[in-house]
């Protein structure tokens, strides 16, 4: 069985953000992520994680003004200075709360942004980042967000973009954050696609298509791709990041089913 966390960004949004980490517990995950923790001290959230036994899995680096629409920054040229210093605020919640694993988001590249100069400055800012986590034997994540429907303009928006930046970047701490959800929509053959890509992903989420729910409301045969990521032989986590349609205890059947 994998090992499943839950995305406290997405799941029991019913309760508040610190309530999220008992409600996951009790529901039976042992792992917990979330978009980003900046906007809590991290000592708050480490008590969290301790009282409940939980381990944080993953979250991402700071990415702009989420509330305004930006989706990462490590493209745009002349927010150099803001991501990096958006890492070393990362390192001191990584290390605070123990996290072994941290997401980088390209961004949504704009329409005047050079395509060329985008990946230039996507490639040095994600070798800087790979630099400094080295130093904390940490793992950076990349990870391919659909350009379909939930973020037009999004850098990279397919399993071989990223793994075409993890050639050119060339650090040993970078891998591919492979989202089921986003590579259905981009690439179907999820399978297959990670029978190839297993050796250079570093963690795993997933939600159904269409709609982003919970497994069996869509076309993705979760049974069949968890069985496959067994058979793989991955031993990261499987996070849940997706909207449940109801209340998130009503829409983990899937899960208790694999108990």
């Amino acid at each position: 069985m994998p090992r499943f966390a839950a995305n406290l960004s997405m799941l029991f949004t019913d309760a508040g953000f610190l309530d999220r980490f008992e409600r996951a517990r009790v529901a039976g995950f042992s792992g917990v992520e979330y978009l980003f923790p900046y906007d809590h001290p991290a000592p708050e959230l480490a008590r969290a994680l301790r009282d409940h036994g939980l381990t944080q899995v993953l979250f991402n680096l700071p990415a702009g003004d989420w509330d305004a629409g930006e989706r990462g920054i490590a493209c745009l040229p002349d927010r150099v200075t803001e991501f990096r210093e958006g890492v070393e605020q990362a390192l001191e919640y990584a290390q605070a709360l123990g996290c072994r694993q941290l997401n980088c988001l390209a961004g949504v590249r704009p329409g005047d942004l050079d395509e060329d100069q985008a990946w230039v400055t996507l490639v040095d800012n994600v070798r800087y980042a790979a630099d400094r986590l080295a130093e904390w034997d940490l793992t950076l994540c990349l990870e391919a967000i659909n350009s379909r429907v939930d973020m037009p303009g999004f850098l990279l928006d397919s399993s071989g973009r990223v793994m075409t930046l993890i050639d050119e970047v060339a650090r040993d701490n970078v891998r591919l954050q492979y989202d089921l959800y986003h590579m259905q929509i981009m690439e179907g053959d999820l399978i297959r696609s990670l029978e190839c890509l297993l050796p250079w992903i570093g963690h795993i989420q997933f939600a159904d298509n269409p709609g982003r729910h919970q497994p069996g409301t869509g076309e993705i045969n979760f049974s069949k791709v968890f069985d496959a990521i067994d058979r793989l032989g991955y031993d990261g986590w499987v996070s849940a990041e997706y909207r449940p349609t109801g209340r998130t205890e009503e829409s983990l059947d899937w899960f208790r089913g694999r108990g």
